[in-house]
């Protein structure tokens, strides 16, 4: 019996929790361990324990867990005490400004390369299929070493003003954004440039370029219409990438987000902001793609085409890059 397309998300998104919960479980010590090292005696960290709860099996503590996030209750932070709404009501403007200015960099960034692509006749490539491969961490160091460090045009820190947002200094965002969008873009352009090629084939491209059609025109009347359907499903996979790719990012350059809560909340074992910091990223994942596979079931007989153009081997780096 296969699952409607609704519940499937859902199902996927409790799966991706109990594997966080059960991560975190897995490292050394607790929160209780943590707050009271040093001096503490055991006692002391028992009590500790007791008092935050981590003396409950694991299971029971993951239950409860999620029993209050389905009733919309995070629940509370084991270190500050605070609220984990309150802490995420915080962040998550600055990482929804962060993802969305990431996004446009990329869709800019794709369709210069596809464009650049299209006037070569879809040839190239290979700078593209570079670039997706070089680790994020080294497209930071690269960008924050010339623009921050050698030219001096941006912050090395992307700190924001007490209580401001990330429009009250937009500059913060240029480094981390252009750091998440870089991989990104150059993950599309290589997915796309198969389909690009292909459509290049066709005859009636070949036809309108033969006849002397300006490239302008028969990149917009011949060639768009067929990659603008697996176009929308590359930038749906990539969306989806880019909230999930914010933690690295966002802890490089001290950005206050989601995604540097959530790894300093695994620093210090906090499991219920470890677990709401996860979500964001699981759930925009799986809401993208889901998109991406209705518009691709709706679609691919009308376009013609598919997304990953060149093969399995295409389609199975979408996968692995999802």
């Amino acid at each position: 019996m296969t699952l409607r397309p609704f519940p499937r998300p859902v199902l996927l998104t409790v799966a991706a929790t109990a594997v966080v919960f059960t991560a975190t479980e897995l490292l050394p010590g607790d929160a209780g361990d943590l707050r009271r090292a040093g001096r503490a005696s055991e006692q002391d960290i028992a009590d500790e324990r007791d008092r935050l709860g981590l003396d409950r099996p694991a299971a029971v503590r993951y239950l409860d867990w999620l029993y209050g996030a389905v009733r919309g209750d995070l629940g509370r932070s084991l270190v500050s005490g605070r609220t984990v709404t309150g802490l995420f009501a915080e962040r998550l403007p600055a990482t929804a400004a962060l993802v969305v200015f990431a996004l446009a960099v990329t869709v800019l960034l794709t369709a210069a390369a596809l464009t650049a692509a299209f006037l070569r006749g879809g040839r190239g490539g290979a700078l593209a299929t570079g670039l997706a491969a070089v680790p994020q961490s080294v497209h930071a160091a690269v960008l924050g070493t010339v623009f921050a460090g050698i030219l001096g045009w941006l912050p090395a820190v992307s700190l924001l003003p007490p209580g401001g947002s990330p429009f009250d200094a937009p500059q913060a965002l240029v480094l981390p954004g252009v750091t998440l969008a870089l991989p990104s873009a150059a993950y599309a352009t290589a997915l796309l440039r198969g389909t690009l090629v292909d459509t290049l084939r066709r005859p009636h491209v070949s036809d309108a370029r033969m006849r002397g059609v300006p490239p302008p025109l028969v990149l917009v009347r011949h060639v768009l219409p067929f990659l603008l359907v697996p176009a929308l499903r590359v930038t749906a996979l990539v969306a989806g990438g880019l909230v999930a790719g914010t933690a690295l990012v966002e802890t490089m350059f001290g950005y206050p987000g989601t995604g540097s809560l959530l790894v300093s909340a695994v620093a210090v074992r906090d499991v219920p902001v470890v677990q709401a910091a996860a979500l964001p990223p699981v759930v925009v994942l799986l809401l993208c793609m889901l998109v991406a596979d209705r518009l691709a079931v709706r679609h691919s007989g009308r376009s013609g085409s598919t997304v990953y153009g060149r093969g399995p081997a295409v389609a199975a780096a979408v996968g692995g890059r999802a």
